[in-house]
């Protein structure tokens, strides 16, 4: 039996760069001041429906359920978070800055980069229309990139204007019913040959390509960059109007992550939806809104493309799963008094390992050299004293065991968990 397609196994390993992907997520949202939430995998289909039309139900995971319910599970978050956000309307000040970590699902072709499952960090900002807001989500998909080891030369956040097409459509006599269309034309000019892209376009071509090539001013854009450029993350973005998201939700700045090399899909994309809730709840909540997706997938491939930051995961990963201490019990009639001891020293926040069953002493220190434990702790003939071994210079010393919890404390040759999984930060801070 394997795993379904487009579904994956998380060997520990995996497991270890999933959750080191997530902390970081974590760790960077909340220096925004983000706060966590979430809501169920499961949720009535018509909620996905009513965001992106009925053709959505093609790439769901639905069915009906036992109560005779249409249901689906989660492409997305968004249409989540609306409805939340629509039934809670009055009982949090605006306003919010959101974020969660969710599991997603989508019944289509995998492929590298998208698969049928997947980890989605989306951050959103609700019941706030300024511009300074929008700045405020980009610099915070930057820092995420940042925290994870990626510099200036390894990403590019590509920032547009949606508005600023919808007044170019205008400002042309194009009727409303086309705009989507024409969007959605202008949005993958960039991956078809640009003679396609004419045809589609007819008439619109020459004024469309003329922008696309860098004929096109926006005050708006301006604003952003120069916004950017005080906090010193100019260098990590740059406007370009090739970038529309498709979506017909949005409604103001649009903007996605790509890496440098162009050899991967977006890292992550998002913008301004200002009209979404209310066509979610009826009418019922209207509020302005941003938000973007970063998805588990491209971000693993691409950490791995950059050395920088495949060694930055690396390390903490080898930090943080590291076992302190491991405890060799060179005689089994000191047994009791090893678990008793091993016990004061997890309390104190200490990783402790020991072999479950007797074993030659050579095999033990083998054992404690696999787990990567930092020091050896001998209980044995010099009880009671134990032997504290140093498993990186061979330095060993006895230590009276009614000592021992604060020698390791004390003596400094033991860091914290914390301080081990420091790592330096965007700008040369450190954080942990």
């Amino acid at each position: 039996m394997q795993a379904l397609p487009g579904f994956r196994d998380f060997l520990p390993r995996e497991c270890a760069e999933r959750n080191y992907i997530f902390a970081r997520w974590r760790e960077t949202a909340r220096r925004y001041g983000f706060v966590e939430w979430d809501g169920p995998i499961l949720e009535p289909t018509e909620l996905f429906q009513k965001k992106s039309g009925p053709e959505i139900v093609t790439q769901l995971f639905n069915f009906t359920d036992k109560g005779e319910r249409e249901v689906a599970l989660r492409p997305e978050l968004t249409p989540t978070l609306a409805r939340i956000v629509a039934a809670h309307d009055r009982d949090f000040k605006k306003p919010l800055k959101w974020f969660s970590i969710a599991q997603c699902f989508r019944y289509e072709k995998q492929q590298r980069g998208r698969l049928r499952e997947h980890f989605q960090l989306n951050c959103d900002i609700v019941g706030e229309g300024s511009l300074n807001s929008d700045v405020e989500l980009i610099a915070l998909a930057i820092d995420l990139l940042r925290a994870l080891g990626f510099g200036a030369d390894d990403f590019v956040v590509r920032i547009s204007d949606r508005e600023f097409w919808i007044d170019f459509l205008r400002s042309r006599d194009v009727a409303k019913e086309r705009w989507s269309e024409l969007l959605q034309i202008i949005d993958k000019s960039e991956r078809e040959p640009r003679a396609k892209t004419a045809a589609r376009l007819g008439d619109l071509a020459e004024p469309t390509f003329a922008i696309l090539d860098g004929h096109g001013a926006n005050e708006k854009l301006s604003r952003v960059m120069e916004d950017l450029r005080e906090r010193g993350l100019d260098t990590f973005a740059k406007v370009d109007l090739s970038i529309v998201r498709g979506l017909a939700y949005y409604t103001g700045i649009v903007f996605e992550v790509f890496d440098r090399s162009g050899k991967f899909r977006a890292v992550a994309g998002g913008g301004r939806y200002d009209n979404l809730i209310a066509q979610l709840s009826d009418g019922a909540v209207s509020l302005p809104a941003l938000g973007f997706a970063m998805g588990d997938v491209v971000l693993g491939d691409l950490i791995q493309e950059i050395p920088a930051a495949d060694d930055q995961m690396r390390n903490v990963i080898d930090a943080t799963s590291a076992v302190d201490i491991y405890i060799v019990i060179a005689k089994e009639e000191r047994r009791d008094d090893a678990m008793r001891i091993g016990q004061r020293l997890r309390d104190s926040g200490r990783a402790v390992d020991y072999p479950f069953a007797g074993a030659k002493v050579g095999k033990q220190f083998q054992t404690a050299e696999l787990v990567g434990a930092r020091f050896a702790i001998v209980f044995g003939d010099e009880w009671p004293q134990v032997a504290v071994k140093n498993l990186a210079n061979g330095e060993q010393q006895l230590v009276a065991q009614d000592e021992l919890v604060a020698y390791l404390a004390t003596s400094g040759s033991l860091s914290s968990r914390a301080e081990r999984t420091g790592v330096e930060g965007p700008r040369g801070d450190t954080r942990t």
